[in-house]
């Protein structure tokens, strides 16, 4: 499978890295102020920069599309098309192409051309006003619900369904993946529960920090432990662990206050590390809290995929038969090789090739 990926920042880019991880050779176009994909993202995938603006780019592109099997695209309705790479100019010269547009609000709708990040999706599907404590802002969880669940993931699985239904019908399709629409479906047993004594309000239920028996606990050592002790059963573990006589009614909320202050000192006697130890092997649900840095090195994790992944992370999901396999990191500009592979002259390669300088943003900004 080819893709040819005109996507930016993280959403599309890593969408094609996974599937470049299972073996779609990837394309990325550059060319002018758009800059590369962030480098964490982007290997396995070959670089061009073409021109856009000129006849020659734009036929580069459509040589590249013609033997494509897939196009991605993260721009605001109507720029692709002004670039000369929307859905129908792309179709004409690949009938059965997978064309594949990843936005913020999607490609319809009174807010489709409107700017936002992660925070402003979750905020607009609901998901935001329902996390954080009660008695403070709602909190964002990072930049991986809109962004990677709701973008990356859905528009890989996407693609890969549109591939399979391609198969069968022989006709491409174009996919109008909406990362409020991601958050959205994720938001569907939340959605149900919101109101309910389950989740009355943000902060306050059984999944959101207000359950002694579902939030974390700071150690001695001033670092978490992760208490998920939902069920009675696993509640039961976690109190007989910790020694603390007999098992109290877990679901009255009368209770919580007790409970709460019952775990809260006990989990300051020991470190967390301590804790880890003693409850590993036990059915409590209880976690160390991990910094990004120590999991790699986890003994669980290393056992999964080893410890060799110091940038970015392994290729994930595992694959009895064919395992994804993470490729090279290589942002090395491939214009002429590609292009010249495709049957093009080096003179309409030289004009298709854009030379100029990036002024994108290629990573994070000075903070």
């Amino acid at each position: 499978m080819r893709i040819v990926d005109m996507s930016r920042l993280a959403p599309g880019p890593y969408a094609t890295m996974l599937l470049a991880d299972m073996g779609a050779e990837v394309i990325v176009i550059g060319g002018g102020r758009a800059g590369l994909p962030l480098e964490v993202v982007s290997r396995g995938k070959t670089f061009v920069s073409l021109d856009l603006k000129s006849e020659a780019g734009r036929d580069a592109l459509l040589r590249l599309v013609a033997e494509a099997d897939v196009f991605v695209e993260s721009f605001r309705p109507g720029v692709a098309d002004r670039l000369g790479a929307g859905y129908e100019q792309l179709r004409d010269v690949r009938p059965d192409l997978i064309y594949c547009s990843l936005t913020g609000y999607g490609q319809t709708g009174p807010m489709s051309a409107a700017a936002g990040h992660d925070i402003n999706y979750i905020a607009m599907a609901g998901m935001l006003g329902a996390m954080g404590p009660k008695d403070g802002p709602p909190t964002p969880p990072l930049n991986l619900v809109a962004d990677f669940a709701g973008g990356s993931l859905l528009a890989a699985l996407s693609i890969s369904t549109a591939l399979y239904e391609r198969k069968l019908s022989g006709q491409g399709q174009h996919l109008d993946i909406a990362m409020i629409d991601g958050v959205r479906s994720m938001m569907a047993m939340h959605y149900e529960m919101w109101g309910t004594p389950a989740n009355p309000s943000r902060g306050a239920g059984m999944m959101n920090g207000d359950a002694p028996f579902y939030r974390c606990y700071e150690c001695s050592d001033g670092r978490y432990v992760a208490v998920g002790s939902l069920e009675p059963q696993f509640f039961a573990a976690l109190w007989t662990t910790l020694e603390l006589g007999e098992v109290p009614a877990q679901y009255p909320r009368t209770q919580w206050p007790a409970i709460e202050h019952t775990l809260s000192e006990t989990f300051l006697s020991r470190t967390r590390d301590e804790w880890a130890e003693l409850f590993g092997g036990t059915d409590a649900c209880v976690s160390p809290v991990l910094d990004p840095d120590e999991v790699n090195t986890e003994p669980h994790m290393a056992h999964r995929h080893g410890t060799s992944f110091t940038q970015g992370v392994p290729p994930i999901p595992l694959l009895s038969r064919t395992p994804s396999t993470a490729g090279g990191t290589d942002q090395t500009d491939r214009t002429e090789e590609v292009l010249l592979r495709l049957g093009m002259s080096a003179e309409e390669v030289a004009a298709a090739h854009d030379t100029t300088e990036s002024t994108g943003l290629t990573g994070w900004p000075d903070m």
